[in-house]
């Protein structure tokens, strides 16, 4: 019998990982669950996609820049593409909603670890649609790409919990929710503010149900539990549906826009910035050239009928001064896209010059 492929043990991987983070976001008793869980389903996410690199030959270690027929190593073992990297490889439109459901938790993980440790309940609480999405992102990215046989279904469980809470009850999870940090709730709702339109509401970014509880009678075939996609009921269904009052544990999610002026850049900083992290000349000629091949602003705001309609996750427009603020967001994009030649020309359209050495 032929071994399997060397693919399937880094997929057992990444379903035991799947199943520890969900264990751990179930368990009320870890004080430190929601963390746990935003953990190791990046870890989860990372190790299927490189299964999904291995089975179709592609080469996930990171090259030498300087010998590209070198592969870089850290203390003996190739470097490997991070999380990040293999989303881009897997959804090449910025605007996927799995990819930008991966790239919020990304975001956050740095933010829990290093920053909010006490905040665990809070942000379970807050962002509870972002990780039911990640979680069915990751069982319809396992089963679409290697089958029914590799699907969660046959390693997790639904869990037990209450049907409906009391008022006093859901009183008190909305407090939880007010206790989450500011900063934690500015991170969202600005990312909440630059991303794509149609993405926030897709459910593949954000998971918001409504659960309904009716008696039925027992079907021996039937699961205890039973889900109707939106897409699937008609019209009058919906119509009722939307009508209906709102119960039980309610998770809102307020629609914030970025403070204008808050963390934003001016040209002449943004262009500095980038021009101090790349090896090449970046001047204002190279930014405005970027910014015009990336769409992230109206070429000109003094003619253009509505100079608003930016790339909000790149640049906001000042009304009050009738200029451009940019975000940092931009300036990380510019660096990581201007770092090599033909990165340089593809994001300004303009060869690349070394800078000049210093005497």
């Amino acid at each position: 019998m032929a071994p399997p492929p060397k693919w399937t043990a880094t997929l057992k991987v990444a379903q035991d990982e799947a199943a520890l983070a969900v264990r751990l976001y179930n368990d009320a008793a870890e004080t430190r669950g929601f963390e746990g869980f935003v953990v190791h389903m990046h870890l989860a996410w990372l190790y299927l996609l490189h299964a999904r690199f291995m089975r179709d030959g592609v080469d996930f270690r990171y090259r030498d820049r300087d010998n590209p027929r070198r592969f870089v190593k850290v203390d003996g073992e190739y470097k490997c593409w991070e999380l990040s990297r293999c989303a881009e490889e897997r959804w090449q439109d910025e605007a996927d909603p799995v990819r930008n459901n991966l790239d919020f938790f990304i975001r956050l993980r740095n933010r829990i670890e290093h920053r909010h440790k006490k905040s665990d309940a809070e942000l379970a609480l807050a962002v509870s649609g972002h990780a039911q999405a990640l979680l069915l992102n990751f069982e319809e990215e396992i089963v679409a790409t290697f089958g029914d046989k590799y699907s969660l279904a046959h390693i997790l469980r639904f869990p037990a919990f209450i049907g409906t809470f009391t008022d006093d009850g859901e009183k008190t999870l909305r407090r939880l929710r007010d206790k989450l940090p500011t900063d934690l709730k500015r991170f969202i709702a600005e990312f909440h503010s630059g991303l794509p339109d149609g993405t926030g509401s897709d459910p593949r970014f954000e998971l918001r149900l409504r659960v309904v509880l009716e008696r039925v009678v027992r079907d021996p075939e039937a699961l205890s539990m039973q889900f109707t996609r939106w897409d699937d009921m008609t019209d009058a269904e919906k119509e009722l549906v939307e009508k209906m009052g709102k119960r039980g544990q309610t998770v809102i999610r307020e629609q914030k826009r970025a403070v204008v002026g808050h963390g934003l850049l001016g040209a002449g900083e943004a262009e500095r910035r980038v021009a101090a992290a790349i090896p090449y000349r970046f001047n204002n000629r190279h930014f405005l050239d970027a910014g015009r091949r990336k769409s992230i602003r109206p070429a000109a705001a003094a003619n253009d009928p509505h100079p608003e309609r930016t790339d909000e996750k790149y640049c906001l427009y000042v009304e009050l001064s009738k200029t451009y603020g940019y975000t940092q967001a931009w300036v990380d994009w510019l660096i990581k896209n201007c770092s090599t030649p033909a990165g340089f020309e593809k994001t300004t359209g303009r060869e690349a010059e070394p800078k000049a050495q210093e005497a």
